[in-house]
């Protein structure tokens, strides 16, 4: 069988350098001094973002790329959409393309919603028949009928992307390329990408998606790749990669956990404040059953009522779970200046596969004065051998009867069938 007939992208050895001047010229006289004194052209490499990067993506394929900020997997899906060339090597795509990357590329902010579906659409290839059928469905997606008219310089930033993204999803494209496309707009406008986005994969589209959500790379991707300092450096399922990402940030995890936190992400009026802040275990693994979360904290003026809390979210920012105090049903008494109090949580580990931060209030008067406000106080590594694709992953036993099927294993929950 034709190998291109079973291919939709092909990379094979992509090089890509960027460079940047030393004398930046900022007015003519500067240009002109310049040229006198011999400062043409003086400039220097000072990013090497991809570096030999291979890989083949099949027709029909969901296709991760995950990594750190900085690691070049933008780069490389600039590439692939053609936006950038390659300083070196080959890139070979099957099929029509439509990359998710830059939205609103071709919009006039000078020109009504309305009339940017058709400026846009024409971009795309449309017919203005074509959009004349399709104009409904776009404008219901966005959610903005009662914005059409108005100008798109007076449209949010959110209502912007929501026409790009409503106009993008029209074109009849055999590979998507998706550049965290879901984190931008409110809760209901990504669950209707991730429902988009699930209508792709069940109709089999090429999508290549980039993502620091490993929550969603193992529930789209079948396969992904991992790149680190710009070069790959794993590749295999999506479960795999996602696994290795995770382990990548432990020792990091851990050192920012014994740094603490910095200013911006602290607040309150001070009166009382968390003054550490220790975790039983900083590397969860399936064989802890619960994590405790030893807190100290100190007033600095009389509370009379004081209420401690936490939340947990994962590295995407989705919130896991939390509690506090007053939920608890535990009366404080008030809080006395110099008084320093220890407060400990314990929770079950049902965390998935990932980096997890651990958020700390302390507040009075029922909640509407805040003492401290401490975000990703402190942060821990799950690393399970099950991973799912759901935000909680806690044990669950399976039992079939049946003289072919073996018992789970108590621990690890595993079994045979």
């Amino acid at each position: 069988m034709d190998k291109n007939s079973e291919t939709a992208i092909h990379v094979d050895g992509v090089y890509k350098n960027f460079r940047l001047p030393h004398e930046k010229s900022s007015t003519i006289k500067s240009a002109f001094v310049n040229i006198l004194k011999g400062k043409r052209n003086r400039s220097t490499t000072v990013q090497h973002a991809l570096k030999n990067i291979s890989f083949d993506i099949k027709k029909g394929e969901f296709f991760g790329i995950v990594g750190r900020n900085g690691s070049g997997k933008s780069t490389l899906l600039k590439i692939l959409a053609g936006i950038y060339q390659p300083a070196q090597g080959t890139v070979v795509t099957h099929g029509k393309l439509v990359p998710f990357i830059e939205l609103g590329v071709g919009f006039n902010p000078e020109l009504s919603g309305r009339d940017n579906v058709y400026l846009n659409g024409s971009l795309l290839g449309f017919s203005k028949d074509e959009i004349d059928s399709m104009y409904e469905k776009i404008v219901e997606f966005a959610e903005l009928e009662q914005f059409m008219d108005q100008k798109l310089k007076n449209y949010s930033s959110g209502m912007q992307v929501r026409l790009a993204f409503s106009m993008a999803v029209r074109a009849d494209a055999d590979i998507l390329l998706v550049d965290e496309v879901l984190a931008v707009g409110d809760a209901d406008f990504q669950r209707k990408c991730f429902d988009y986005f699930r209508e792709l994969k069940k109709r089999k589209k090429t999508v290549v998606f980039i993502s620091h959500d490993m929550t969603a790379v193992t529930e789209y991707c079948d396969r992904a790749l991992l790149i680190n300092d710009s070069e790959v450096v794993d590749r295999g399922t999506a479960i795999h990669v996602a696994k290795q990402y995770t382990r990548m940030f432990i020792e990091d995890a851990n050192n920012d956990a014994a740094a603490g936190t910095t200013d911006d992400k602290r607040f309150g009026d001070g009166k009382a404040s968390y003054v550490s802040v220790s975790l039983s275990k900083k590397k969860i693994t399936d064989e802890i059953e619960d994590i405790t979360i030893q807190l100290k904290a100190k007033a600095h003026e009389d509370i009379e009522d004081p209420i401690f809390g936490f939340s947990i979210k994962n590295s995407s920012g989705n919130q896991i779970l939390g509690t506090n105090s007053m939920i608890k049903g535990l009366k404080t008494k008030p809080f006395v200046k110099g008084e320093a109090l220890e407060i400990s949580w314990t929770v079950p580990n049902v965390f998935a596969d990932g980096v997890h931060f651990i958020d700390l209030t302390l507040v009075s008067h029922g909640g509407a004065t805040t003492c401290d406000w401490w975000e990703e106080a402190s942060t821990f590594t799950v690393i399970k051998e099950e991973i799912t694709p759901y935000i909680v992953n806690p044990f669950i036993a399976i039992s079939v009867q049946g003289d072919e099927y073996s018992q789970p294993n108590a621990k690890s929950g595993r079994s045979n069938v």
